[in-house]
């Protein structure tokens, strides 16, 4: 890695930065909440085709995939992913402000900047003549976030797992970060259902409102371990149809995570447990998944994480392990090198104003591309 880093020029890379950072910005003004990203993903099509890819085309779950070609064929290919969906509605106020060394935009950081950075990248190849040995190929994916359940990511690994050795995930706001572990991830929609009524005529029937509260104040008092850490969070409650009316239906959305499978699966099952213990004759409980995100991971001595370690340390950063839930989930799961990287730092993710930070934008482009190039066998001649 060292020797293909001193073999490059590199005076052109503020402007492959600058590139990845005005199509971050093009990217981020196109809504593309999870479930509706064809806008984005036509957007990136035709740039993936602009840049000379081949196989350019979209899937059923509209992702976007293009291929560069390596020039040895025999070798297993390398894979290049960023999700392209936000948690921002369609009709969110997409304005981007500058201040200073920042810029502010809904979802810029996540994911916009990361897809900024895959162009970036494939700027590079395309226009400096950077040909690797292995295939790689350039995936937009879709359904990252929420309800998503990393639809597109297990759909374009489907596809392609035949194909490939690596994967390199881009998230935007993860530079000086190196993902290697996926953590597994369950998510539960409870409902409840009594039969309701008037709340002073029938004071005293079953409420499907109260007994969605009962649960939720059960959940709380759920101490998962720490060790494998394991969390949980209820985001959302709904139900009932008035004041005055015992409540028919009401439901929680909860989130379960852990580091390990089996400790996820006895918190769930705690969590039916408690669901269980509160139905009756009069009230009733359904359970669905919603969302199930797979766990695995590479040690930190793999030669790819070492690879991503020593590229931030050729740039004087120390890099920093961590384990998450990325689409790196799906090819970690079977057994598929994976790591998540950034591009940029920056703040506020899923909030209306977050920011990512300008000045490590080159620094994060040209770690992925030294990454790139070391996965993807380019030899310095």
């Amino acid at each position: 890695m060292a020797r293909i880093d001193r073999a490059l020029d590199w005076s052109w890379l503020p402007n492959i930065a600058q590139y990845a950072l005005e199509q971050a910005l093009a990217v981020q003004q196109i809504p593309a909440p999870t479930f509706s990203e064809q806008a984005r993903a036509a957007y990136i099509l035709d740039l993936f085709t602009e840049h000379g890819l081949a196989a350019c085309e979209t899937d059923a779950v509209h992702n976007v995939y293009g291929l560069l070609p390596g020039t040895n064929p025999a070798l297993p290919g390398l894979m290049i992913t960023a999700h392209t969906d936000t948690v921002f509605p369609a009709d969110a106020d997409l304005k981007t402000r500058h201040e200073g060394s920042l810029i502010y935009g809904p979802g810029l950081g996540d994911n916009s900047i990361g897809v900024g950075g895959m162009l970036g990248l494939l700027a590079a190849l395309r226009q400096h003549d950077l040909y690797l040995p292995r295939d790689v190929w350039f995936v937009a994916t879709t359904g990252e976030e929420g309800l998503g359940d990393l639809g597109g990511i297990k759909a374009a690994f489907s596809r392609l797992k035949d194909r490939i050795a690596y994967v390199v995930n881009l998230e935007g706001l993860a530079f000086g970060h190196i993902y290697h572990a996926g953590i597994a991830v369950r998510r539960l929609r409870i409902t409840a259902r009594a039969e309701g009524g008037h709340s002073w005529l029938h004071f005293g029937r079953a409420s499907a409102v109260h007994g969605i509260l009962r649960l939720g104040a059960l959940i709380t008092d759920i101490e998962p371990p720490q060790t494998p850490r394991t969390t949980f969070n209820i985001g959302k409650i709904e139900g009932g149809q008035g004041i005055n009316v015992i409540g028919r239906d009401a439901g929680l959305w909860i989130d379960l995570r852990s580091e390990e499978p089996a400790a996820l699966s006895a918190l769930e099952q705690q969590v039916q447990a408690l669901v269980r213990q509160l139905e009756t004759p009069d009230l009733q409980f359904t359970v669905e998944v919603v969302g199930d995100r797979p766990a695995g991971r590479i040690p930190p001595d793999h030669p790819l994480v070492q690879c991503a370690l020593a590229v931030l340390d050729r740039q004087g950063i120390q890099g920093t392990l961590e384990v998450g839930s990325t689409d790196a989930n799906v090819p970690l799961a079977a057994g598929v090198p994976a790591v998540t990287i950034g591009i940029t730092r920056g703040g506020n993710a899923h909030r209306a104003d977050e920011y990512v930070e300008v000045a490590p934008v080159e620094n994060g482009v040209r770690q992925l591309i030294l990454l790139v190039l070391a996965a993807g066998g380019y030899t310095a001649e």
